[in-house]
């Protein structure tokens, strides 16, 4: 019987894209849209934070459904696989949307992102649950559980090192509009610098490479432009366009970057939007569901409801979840913003992000091994603190302090891999329980309220950056504001998570499943399996 738990390679590689799929467009929202809406889009911080706070409040009731609805479904393709498929190209379109920057006015403007994510949240959901609670019914053995887990943290991790390693580049190639460019030098460290098109293009940003040179206007009618490190406008083919550019020593055309950031972030989700789908499609046909409620089992959502309710596991679960995606979200969220405004080097977050791609595969790798030695709970615990701490250690770290910072990112990233890959399968293990107590099983709806926590993290996550921004008076194309912005900046990307860390290991201490107690819960459902 346990022979029959066993997943083979291909079908573990198979799940893991889809995890890749969600990734791309989970892992760019979580650290694109923000910077999107604000520097591209012109959406003020604090109405973005109050957007992605208020989208979530509907995920509680819609996650829920959405499990219901996954436990109720029978196909012959099973309850969850179905979902993955008809959910796969929907969810490639409203993530292409989602970057997508119409011309609207400022009502409009909101209007069109609340529609858009509040949609894209909907969708992700008709995907995502089922897609977690397929792993759960793939196999009965906790231990092989958390092997699927780690090669679907695999797959998450490479799709969000896809986006995050990829996308910066891409904007840069689809934002390209073959500039003329021109500088004349007036000082040793002021320039005049001439740019034109040969093409209308609706919504430019010029800069310098290392963004730290301060444009305005060199024909300044308004009283209103100030300088700062960047302007945006719109250009008319073979119109010239001229600036004084100060702050900067050895300026040359070179280092000046011209990025029609608007096509840019929009064809290179695209791009992604059609990967995602594609993943999707190998997730559906990859995969098998062997794992089926009780026989005797009859739909019964009060009595399903009621049970939820009193599983402590999945209560605590429920709570870790949101705080290890706050946790996460944070991290994710401010990257791009520190590294354009604090070290002033955009392209190198890239780099960082591919790196911490790189250490969260490792960390998602080794997570099944040290499980087995430690057993989740102790694993959960030790992996909380040693993260969190390491991640405080960023805010000793200057702007120059360039190797240091990617080594504790390195690090606090290889530790903090290891949540997600066990709360999947921890939520699993909630679902067994369940079925072990109550003789009844309800892995869509675990699964749905367990991914309620970890999207409604995310959406407590971008209203703390939103509002501690705010409270700093960021505003991402105003130089002075952001320059009085940095100490905001800097705490977010350092012990503002730690805080939610620590808060998580403290709170795992009253999970009641160790490894003994699992053991137990697996050896009576294959026993209650074989008679059925």
């Amino acid at each position: 019987m346990a022979n029959s738990y066993k997943i083979s390679i291909k079908e573990k590689l198979g799940y893991a894209l889809g995890d890749g799929a969600a990734n791309i467009a989970w892992r760019g929202v979580a650290t694109f849209l923000f910077i999107f809406y604000t520097d591209v889009f012109g959406i003020a911080p604090a109405a973005v934070g109050i957007l992605m706070f208020v989208s979530r409040l509907s995920d509680g009731i819609s996650d829920v459904l959405m499990g219901v609805a996954g436990d109720r479904t029978n196909t012959k393709y099973g309850k969850f696989r179905p979902w993955i498929l008809f959910t796969a190209i929907p969810l490639g379109v409203i993530l292409s949307l989602l970057f997508t920057a119409p011309n609207l006015g400022s009502t409009g403007k909101i209007i069109y992102a609340y529609t858009t994510y509040i949609l894209f949240t909907l969708i992700y959901t008709a995907n995502n649950i089922p897609y977690g609670a397929l792993m759960a019914v793939m196999t009965g053995d906790d231990k092989e559980r958390t092997s699927i887990g780690s090669y679907r943290m695999v797959g998450a991790f490479a799709g969000g090192m896809l986006v995050q390693g990829a996308l910066l580049f891409l904007v840069a190639h689809f934002g390209n509009i073959n500039p003329t460019i021109s500088v004349n030098e007036l000082a040793s460290d002021k320039f005049q610098v001439m740019v034109s098109a040969p093409s209308d293009v609706e919504n430019v940003n010029i800069k310098t490479k290392d963004g730290i040179a301060n444009f305005i206007w060199e024909d300044n009618k308004t009283a209103t432009d100030t300088p700062t490190t960047g302007k945006s406008f719109s250009m008319e083919a073979n119109k010239s366009y001229s600036f004084i550019v100060s702050g900067e020593k050895d300026l040359n055309k070179d280092k000046i970057v011209i990025i029609d950031q608007k096509s840019g972030y929009s064809y290179s989700i695209y791009l992604m939007s059609a990967f995602l789908a594609l993943f999707m499609f190998i997730t559906f046909w990859s995969t098998k569901e062997r794992i089926q409620p009780p026989k005797e089992q009859k739909s019964n959502l009060r009595r399903d409801l009621k049970d939820l309710i009193t599983n402590k596991p999945w209560i605590v679960l429920l709570t870790i979840g949101l705080l290890f995606s706050i946790y996460n979200s944070i991290k994710q969220g401010i990257v791009v913003i520190y590294f354009t405004h604090y070290l002033h080097n955009q392209i190198l977050a890239a780099s960082f992000m591919v790196a911490l791609m790189i250490a969260s595969i490792a960390g998602a790798m080794i997570t099944a091994p040290l499980s087995k030695k430690l057993g989740k709970k102790k694993l959960f615990i030790y992996a909380f603190l040693f993260s969190g701490i390491v991640n405080a250690s960023i805010i000793f770290c200057g702007p120059n302090d360039i190797s240091a910072i990617f080594i504790l990112g390195i690090v606090s990233e290889f530790a903090a891999a290891i949540f997600p890959t066990l709360f999947f399968a921890m939520l699993g293990d909630a679902a067994d329980y369940s079925e072990f107590k109550n003789s009844r099983r309800a892995t869509g709806l675990i699964y749905s309220a367990g991914s309620f926590a970890t999207k409604f993290g995310g959406g407590i996550a971008g209203a703390i950056i939103g509002f501690i921004l705010a409270a700093f008076h960021y505003n991402g194309q105003d130089y002075s504001a952001i320059q009085g912005a940095i100490p905001g900046i800097t705490m977010l990307m350092s012990w503002v998570p730690a805080i939610i860390a620590i808060l998580g290991a403290i709170f795992m201490t009253i999970y009641p499943l160790n490894q003994d107690k699992m053991n137990e819960i697996t050896l009576e459902l294959a026993n209650r399996r074989v008679t059925e």
